[in-house]
């Protein structure tokens, strides 16, 4: 097995157990790993591949906080933000963008960390949560990273463990198969990234039903302090990793 599959397998599996314990890790873990070995425009349809599979064989354990009302705002915006994302993929320089979006990561998760525990952002309303939704669509389309953006939104919201984590299932899977499609008729998806695909999804699978599982046994605000914990090292990685690629 040469290192650079071995990256590969090594990330999967990372970012499978990530994704099955929060909803939508995968590509944040995944590319920061991956970052060392695999081109950009290679990883990105590498990493919506491997979330939309960790979502499809999480499901059975999460579909019952799928609230449908809260769905459709996000979803509309996400739909509307792939296409940009997918057009920003040949122009934005990847290693810039990781590094903004870890400093965000850093800056918003300590903030969210700090709140109290039963704080809720009530304003806004469905126009507030489809701009989130865009956003997350935006960073799908152009890395495959479409879950932070609706999860700390989610979160901020205050609503339910469950529900939080059904809504984000959902809103992912719609994101990742619109992006992957609009990457198959931009000749994004090459014959090297089926090969990729192919080793993927195996070496995720279970990693993913372990992290459910898990997901599962934890209390909401267990729950919560997990998925910023989660944001707050992804960000940490993705500015470790831009400032070593300029280095």
């Amino acid at each position: 097995m040469d290192s650079v599959l071995l990256i590969v397998l090594v990330g999967a599996v990372a970012a499978g157990f990530a994704q099955g314990v929060s909803g939508f890790a995968f590509s944040l873990v995944a590319l920061s790993i991956w970052a060392w070995a695999i081109d950009p425009q290679l990883a990105a349809p590498m990493a919506v591949f491997g979330s939309l599979i960790g979502q499809l064989v999480a499901l059975p354990w999460v579909w019952r906080g799928f609230d449908v009302r809260r769905l459709l705002p996000l979803v509309i915006g996400g739909l509307i933000g792939v296409p940009f994302g997918v057009m920003l993929l040949q122009w934005v320089d990847p290693t810039l963008f990781k590094f903004a979006l870890g400093v965000f990561l850093l800056l918003y998760c300590p903030v969210m960390l700090l709140l109290p525990a039963d704080y809720a952002w009530r304003h806004g309303g469905r126009i507030a949560d489809g701009t989130a939704g865009f956003a997350g669509g935006i960073l799908g389309g152009l890395a495959g990273i479409s879950g932070p953006v609706p999860a700390l939104w989610t979160a901020l919201r205050g609503w339910d463990k469950d529900t939080q984590r059904g809504v984000l299932q959902a809103f992912n899977i719609a994101m990742h198969i619109i992006t992957l499609s609009a990457y198959a008729l931009s000749g994004g998806i090459t014959s090297e990234a089926l090969v990729m695909f192919a080793w993927i999804a195996p070496a995720l699978a279970i990693p993913a039903v372990l992290g459910v599982l898990l997901f599962r046994r934890l209390a909401m605000q267990t729950f919560r302090r997990l998925i910023l914990l989660l944001l707050l090292v992804s960000g940490v990685t993705l500015v470790w990793g831009s400032v070593a690629a300029w280095l």
